[in-house]
């Protein structure tokens, strides 16, 4: 057994912990571009992008997030495509949240009347000024806190990424508990690491939802 003070744990703990963040701003960055091309064919005229966006929302969402790292990490090599645990982590985890929040947001597009796109209409903007000027800017502000909750998930989803050998927080700690011995201690500052990440964000996204609700 590997002698391990306390706050050896905790500094190395905390050093993990910066990934776990990296990992989950690079992802919620990228879910939400891609999530927003989701998004244009979701609510597109055409009833093929349509379908297409559906059918890639119910991939993600329909399927576990272990197996989509899986198949980035263990499936793009058996194509040629060598990927660094980093890289397979990222763009499992951006897929994911691209699911997720194009759904999202397609509910604060659904969720706005009918007579947004007819005073659109009327003021003779196309489809795309629409978007940009009427429907995106409301539909994004009723949706606000769902997308604020969405990130809390995507931060402990962070978690399954040890499965493929990234360095975060979770990895870092069954480094440090299988030198230690120490289960209670080390698992236990982990569980606090998470809530002092994802409680200020609950709590923000429970704000919003009264602001929401009181207007």
């Amino acid at each position: 057994m590997i002698e391990f003070t306390f706050w050896d744990i905790v500094r190395n703990l905390l050093l993990a912990a910066r990934w776990t963040v990296l990992l989950s701003l690079a992802a919620f960055v990228g879910g939400g571009v891609v999530g927003m091309v989701v998004l244009f064919f979701r609510i597109a005229k055409n009833k093929w992008a349509r379908r297409l966006a559906s059918g890639y929302i119910a991939l993600f969402q329909g399927t576990p997030l272990l197996m989509q790292l899986f198949l980035m990490f263990f499936g793009l090599p058996m194509l040629g495509l060598r990927i660094e645990p980093w890289t397979a982590a990222a763009l499992g985890l951006t897929f994911f949240a691209s699911a997720y929040l194009a759904e999202i947001w397609r509910g604060g597009v659904d969720a706005l009347p009918r007579g947004q796109w007819d005073a659109g209409a009327s003021l003779g903007l196309h489809y795309l000024q629409e978007l940009r000027l009427i429907i995106l800017p409301q539909a994004f502000s009723i949706t606000r806190a769902p997308t604020v909750g969405f990130l809390v998930q995507l931060i402990k989803s962070t978690a399954l990424t040890s499965i493929i050998g990234f360095e975060e927080l979770v990895r870092t700690s069954n480094a440090i508990n299988n030198a230690t011995f120490e289960p209670f201690t080390v698992y236990g500052l982990v569980a606090l690491i998470f809530f002092v990440m994802c409680f200020p964000l609950t709590q923000y996204a429970r704000s919003l939802e009264r602001r929401a609700t009181a207007k």
